[in-house]
């Protein structure tokens, strides 16, 4: 079994383009997060602290600031990730655990046991009992 150690949901592209109105940033902000994740082999299953998944998001109903970042479970929201930030974010706190303070515009605490349940096998959607 793949351990998750982080959710990286980017908000960039929406199709109401409240957050992030140039759609050339966001696809930017997208494709640099892309490239990252598979060079700092973020995304190697034999990854001792787990693998990192990243997600496209339509919308994270923060409607400014944009592009955002929500890096799960730590819960922490950044705003205006260009694909310039992406890096730093990526070294600094997804691999160091030390969240960019001056560019966070947020914090969602999930619930602490958030995490276990994941890796645990009782993905949200799926039966624990099959």
């Amino acid at each position: 079994m793949v351990c998750v150690s982080h959710h990286l949901l980017l908000c960039a592209t929406p199709t109401k383009a409240l957050c992030c109105p140039d759609p050339e940033l966001g696809i930017a902000s997208w494709n640099r997060l892309k490239q990252l994740v598979r060079e700092l082999g973020l995304e190697n299953p034999a990854r001792e602290q787990g693998i990192v998944l990243r997600t496209k998001a339509d919308c994270l109903r923060i409607c400014a600031e944009g592009p955002i970042l929500l890096i799960w479970p730590d819960g922490v929201i950044y705003g205006g990730v260009t694909a310039e930030r992406i890096e730093r974010i990526l070294r600094e706190h997804v691999i160091g655990g030390v969240p960019i303070e001056a560019w966070v515009v947020g914090r969602n605490q999930f619930g602490s046991d958030t995490a276990e349940l994941w890796n645990g096998g009782n993905r949200p959607g799926s039966d624990p009992q099959a």
